[in-house]
């Protein structure tokens, strides 16, 4: 990594208690939370945007957003992204499959319309040789109503800034998800 964590104890309480929760939730702390919380305040902040995009009441289904996580960490080169959210995508239900063909979703049969076509304005937004046009919004609009499409194009914007940010700190995976070497 080209940044270290620092000895939990010297974060400050409140962002221990993350920590805590993050334990719980993954069986470790995560290491882009401990590079987050090197600046306190944009932590607490980023961890707000993370829950109001991982909560239960969203108008996404929680495997599509998975599947969406795991696509932009990959064009991405996010390693941490694509193992931890791999892992998400596998607890909602999502074959290995699916997960081991999303490199490739294009050329498979294995995703429906709104996965494509969702599939497709992620790669709009992350991309930079693409960009988002009138025709990707119309064909998600036949699926999500204007509230759900905002939701999804900031899920993927932050997704986009979260990838990125790891990607740039050399963030190793931490063991979450064991997906075979492409060949």
């Amino acid at each position: 990594m080209r940044v270290q964590t620092k000895p939990i104890s010297e974060y400050p309480l409140f962002i221990r208690a993350f920590f805590w929760k993050q334990k719980r939730t993954y069986g470790k702390v995560l290491v882009p939370g401990m590079l987050w919380g090197r600046s306190p305040f944009v932590f607490s902040t980023l961890a707000l945007l993370y829950g109001a995009f991982n909560r239960k009441k969203s108008p996404l289904e929680p495997a599509l957003r998975s599947l969406l996580t795991v696509r932009v960490s990959q064009i991405n080169h996010c390693a941490f992204c694509v193992d931890i959210n791999s892992s998400t995508l596998l607890k909602h239900g999502v074959s290995m499959d699916k997960v081991n063909a999303l490199n490739d979703w294009r050329n498979s049969d294995l995703y429906d319309e709104l996965e494509r076509d969702a599939l497709d304005y992620a790669e709009a937004m992350t991309l930079s040789d693409r960009e988002v046009n009138d025709a990707h919004i119309d064909r998600l609009r036949r699926h999500l109503g204007d509230d759900a499409l905002v939701e999804l194009t900031g899920l993927i914007a932050f997704q986009n800034m979260s990838s990125k940010f790891n990607s740039a700190l050399d963030v190793p995976p931490q063991g979450f998800c064991q997906i075979p070497a492409k060949k």
